[in-house]
């Protein structure tokens, strides 16, 4: 990357996080820690893919405990693009610092504060950035307001440009819901335009997305008409990964402090220079850092659902480093560099460093266990076939998919034997897996602020019950890891090493449907976590929270840390069935329910 004018700062993750929370936080907003990378009860993604799931029902109107100006620094999953990690700029893990406001400042104070962090804290200049605004579609006008506050910052006219419903609209996140027009900032290389139409819409790599600002002040409904939002709230995300280049004047995200010591200690293991194999080294220090966190976060590797994502990055890292000559189990070493490097900003990985790195080893061993099985496969495979045969795609892909074995591993094996590999049949039923797996792993963001309906407020308020009738039948010491919630069931996750007896599973439901039948006020209050604890209030480790929280208490039966939402009563339920109870991964079960009259 090529800068011709420009006052960088040589700064580190933390300084840069740190920076940004202060800045904020001087202007009124409250630190709020990051959330799991597990969503709590959004059924449209695996992972938290971006700073706003976690305020969902903040951005619907339910009251945040800290107040309507929010600042942090959000750890987020995307595996989408997984197959492009490896190049300069795509990542699986990436962290978003992001400020909200809540029904309370608008355009003009959200993009001041944004020019002036950028300015002011950052150093950069005018001729460095390029912003753009919405350019208007039927009876929404074109968004001269946005443009009008960037003119008066001093951002020169040519320097602002519109873009339409792509670029610069974001939402509703469903069919309906809040939505509205946004302004993205652009970092600016210094480089000479492409061409006539060179802005920041183009893919020359001039430009830099680095900030976008989202003004939801519309509301859209089922018929597709927009009305203007009461409660207007704006939300805004940086990414931490490509400030940090640009601030360190480095060509890739990979070159930065924040991959150093994994590359360091790949390098060390494989004796290898990054320099000589850079993809090799990208994808293993991606998919390594992302499953730690990822691990960190208490998922383990299974079938379906986000261990499957997780077990799908561990095995392509140790594909790279099968690659790269290494054949031992390894990856744990890896593990314990990303741990050193991000346990101050989240404390989460130090807690759970021994669950990290026992899991982490217990895969790589399968996974090389697995790999010999594939072997045997092929050699199956060739001594089915007559030399000088092509290698159909179908067999070539059962390898892949069953096995994990590499394509590419499997073309030089063929070709070592006199066969070829039929590339393009391969192409296709990976082309079809790919679109499958980006479903499945990224599914796009059309519940959340859509889906907070009632049939899922209820099966919410489900888990609550669930969550204690588990400790009160089968095991006092059994804690929720993960849920996942749609209008038509509830999946709840916990830690058990055995299977839920059909005489537990009875004694669970007949316990609900008491409850239910008593139709129990809920009571939702906020207060401090010292008083939440006082309460005995179910919940997980305090780093989780901030200095205010919402506590939700059914009678004397549930009191927990909740961001909601509830029910006003247990009745509104109307009955409760378990459908299945099944293992979710090692130490992991899973139950799936619903509600209403059975």
């Amino acid at each position: 990357m090529e800068v011709t004018s420009s006052v960088f700062i040589d700064m580190k993750a933390q300084e840069l996080r740190e920076a940004y929370v202060k800045f904020f936080k001087d202007r009124g907003h409250a630190f709020i820690r990051s959330a799991s990378l597990v969503p709590e009860n959004d059924p449209t993604v695996l992972f938290t893919t971006a700073g706003m799931h976690p305020l969902v029902p903040y951005l619907l109107g339910q009251k945040h405990p800290e107040g309507k100006r929010l600042v942090d620094y959000q750890k987020c999953i995307r595996t989408g693009d997984i197959d492009e990690v490896g190049d300069a700029g795509h990542l699986t893990f990436f962290e978003m610092l992001g400020n909200w406001s809540l029904g309370d400042y608008f355009k003009k104070e959200s993009i001041t504060y944004s020019y002036e962090f950028l300015t002011e804290v950052l150093n950069l200049t005018h001729d460095q950035l390029a912003v753009t605004a919405f350019e208007g579609m039927g009876n929404i006008p074109r968004d001269e307001e946005t443009a009008e506050i960037w003119k008066n910052l001093g951002m020169p006219e040519d320097r602002v440009f519109f873009y339409g419903l792509k670029e610069n609209w974001w939402g509703p996140a469903g069919i309906t819901g809040p939505c509205g027009p946004d302004t993205e900032i652009f970092f600016d290389d210094g480089r000479p335009k492409c061409g006539p139409d060179c802005g920041p819409s183009c893919n020359c790599g001039k430009y830099t997305e680095i900030w976008n600002n989202v003004f939801m002040e519309y509301f859209k409904d089922a018929e597709g008409n927009f009305t203007p939002l009461e409660n207007k709230n704006v939300d805004t995300g940086m990414g931490l990964e490509r400030v940090l280049r640009i601030m360190n004047n480095k060509e890739t995200v990979f070159d930065t402090e924040l991959f150093a010591g994994i590359i360091s200690k790949i390098e060390e293991i494989t004796g290898r220079n990054y320099s000589d194999e850079p993809r090799a080294f990208r994808i293993i220090a991606d998919h390594v850092r992302a499953a730690t966190f990822i691990m960190g976060d208490g998922v383990l590797p299974a079938r379906i659902g986000q261990g499957y994502i997780l077990r799908r990055l561990i095995r392509r890292a140790s594909r790279y480093l099968s690659n790269l000559g290494v054949d031992d189990i390894v990856m744990a070493n890896i593990c314990e560099v990303v741990i050193s490097d991000y346990r101050e900003s989240y404390p989460e990985l130090e807690r759970n460093r021994e669950q990290i790195l026992t899991n982490m080893e217990a895969e790589e061993r399968r996974f090389h266990s697995t790999l010999k099985k594939g072997l045997r496969r092929f050699d199956e495979m060739i001594a089915e076939s007559k030399e000088g045969e092509v290698l159909d795609g179908a067999q070539v892909f059962r390898l892949f998919d069953t096995f994990g074995f590499p394509v590419e591993l499997t073309k030089e094996l063929a070709e070592e034997r006199g066969f070829v590999v039929d590339t393009e049949d391969f192409d296709h039923r990976f082309k079809e897996h790919q679109e499958a797996s980006r479903a499945g792993a990224d599914m796009v963001f059309k519940g959340g602020l859509a889906d907070d309906s009632i049939e899922t407020t209820k099966l919410h308020t489900a888990t609550h019950l669930l969550n204690s009738a588990l400790r009160k039948f089968v095991d006092p010491g059994i804690t929720q890891r993960g849920s996942n919630i749609t209008a038509k069931r509830l999946r709840f996750d916990f830690n058990l090493d055995r299977k839920v007896t059909p005489e537990e599973i009875e004694k669970i439901e007949e316990y609900i449907n008491g409850l239910i039948k008593q139709d129990i006020p809920i009571v939702c209050e906020e207060m401090t976590y010292e008083e939440a604890q006082k309460r005995e209030a179910v919940g997980v480790f305090q780093d989780k929270y901030g200095e205010r929280v919402l506590v939700y208490t059914i009678g004397d039966v549930s009191c927990e840390i909740c961001g909601g939402p509830h029910v006003k009563r247990t009745g509104e339920l109307e009955g409760f069935k378990i459908q299945k109870e099944e293992s979710s991964a090692a130490g992991v079960r899973r139950i799936k329910a619903v509600v209403g009259k059975q």
